[in-house]
């Protein structure tokens, strides 16, 4: 157990004070801009500010310049690090307390569907979507589209996720998030900060992921891509099997 004069665990000092749990609350959700971060507390610019630089020294938010106006920059809440971090203030308190990796969800709402969108539909979201789908046996209609759909998968994302998950995408395509307006989602995850700005208003929960694209790169930056996604795939699983069903 605990002795008196032992320190507060980092975790317990970083997230007791109310602005920055409402900024990990906020964070839990989505990736978000400092402005919008401003709008959703109604806190100033520059506090909010000084929070999530103390966040980022507890390594519990990460933050990556937006790739559609680099003036701004995306903040994420590494959920990994807050599970780790969690577990440790736990121990701390009592052994009893250790918290073992929850299990993942068995049963999902009736007609769950998802959309992952991003610009070419030809990387990230076609790997959310398989990965979803994979986590889930299936059992979630999942579907991927693009803004600006290119013609073909880019082949790195389709060995990625044959090789690194077993996952075979031959014969699929990209396609247009035009040819998905008329239809319903209990949630649209964006996952480039372009589309994010252009993406139809679909009716749904929307969530934001903030990925670069590695249709530039070389065949290992699309495996740390998916493996990113694949982690924050894993973290989404508890979120859609709580969701209620849409209204009316």
């Amino acid at each position: 157990m605990a002795s008196s004069g032992q320190a507060t665990p980092p975790f317990v000092r970083a997230a007791a004070h109310p602005l920055r749990w409402r900024l990990l609350t906020e964070l839990a959700g989505s990736d978000y801009r400092v402005r919008e971060l401003t709008e959703r507390t109604g806190q100033p610019q520059n506090l909010v500010s000084y929070h999530l630089r103390l966040l980022r020294e507890e390594e519990l938010v990460t933050v990556r310049r937006s790739t559609f106006d680099a003036r701004d920059s995306y903040y994420h809440l590494d959920l990994d690090r807050c599970a780790q971090a969690l577990t440790a203030a736990g121990a701390t308190l009592h052994p009893a307390l250790h918290l073992d990796p929850p299990a993942a969800p068995s049963r999902w709402p009736d007609g769950m569907r998802v959309l992952f969108a991003c610009t070419g539909n030809s990387a990230r979201s076609p790997i959310a979507e398989a990965l979803l789908r994979h986590r889930t046996e299936g059992r979630i209609g999942v579907t991927s589209a693009g803004s600006n759909p290119k013609p073909h998968l880019h082949p790195h994302a389709v060995r990625a996720l044959r090789e690194e998950f077993g996952i075979d995408l031959d014969g699929q395509r990209p396609r247009h998030l035009d040819t998905l307006a008329e239809h319903r989602f209990d949630h649209v995850i964006t996952l480039c900060d372009k589309v994010r700005e252009v993406c139809p208003g679909f009716d749904s929960r929307p969530i934001h992921w903030s990925i670069p694209d590695p249709a530039a790169g070389s065949y290992p930056d699309f495996v740390r891509i998916a493996a990113e996604i694949d982690t924050r795939v894993r973290h989404l699983l508890p979120v859609l099997a709580t969701t209620p069903p849409p209204e009316g």
